[in-house]
């Protein structure tokens, strides 16, 4: 899966502002880094981005910085680097492989991205052809080396 369009930030963001107001808190950023794995408090959250709330051009600019810092970075780096940007792609693939069988399913993929507030009801097909575009062996899942194929191109 490759890093998210504005479209879809845009979505999340609409999705963690439950007040409407225009922000996003840092609490509301925190539960859903928790619901994507990433354990944080909300005064490292605060260190980090130096506010106590995000509008959304600020969640987009956070947004960028994590991916840049995650997965361009690793791209230029050393071998070093890149075993660290293959142990961050297991602990992905371990996020969407929910069941823990090693690969991951349409299903899987539909929960991860209704937790991120990225589902919708067309969505279905979207997960399938998403699913089907990196399944090399057409066996409707994606395993490890099919996902790593799918984030990095």
């Amino acid at each position: 899966m490759s890093p998210l369009n504005n479209d879809d930030l845009h979505r999340i963001f609409e999705k963690l502002d439950q007040n409407g107001d225009g922000f996003v808190s840092l609490d509301e950023l925190k539960c859903l880094l928790e619901r994507i794995g990433v354990q944080t408090s909300t005064d490292e959250l605060e260190q980090l981005v130096g506010k106590t709330s995000l509008d959304l051009l600020n969640f987009v600019c956070f947004y960028d910085t994590i991916i840049k810092a995650n997965i361009g970075d690793d791209q230029s780096e050393t071998d070093e680097k890149g075993s660290d940007a293959e142990s961050n792609l297991a602990e992905a693939f371990k996020v969407y492989d929910i069941n823990g069988d090693g690969v991951i399913s349409c299903e899987e993929l539909q929960s991860v991205l209704s937790q991120l507030g990225m589902w919708d009801e067309h969505g279905g097909r979207d997960c399938k052809s998403m699913i089907g575009l990196y399944d090399m062996n057409s066996d409707g899942v994606l395993d490890f080396e099919e996902f790593k194929n799918m984030m990095v191109g």
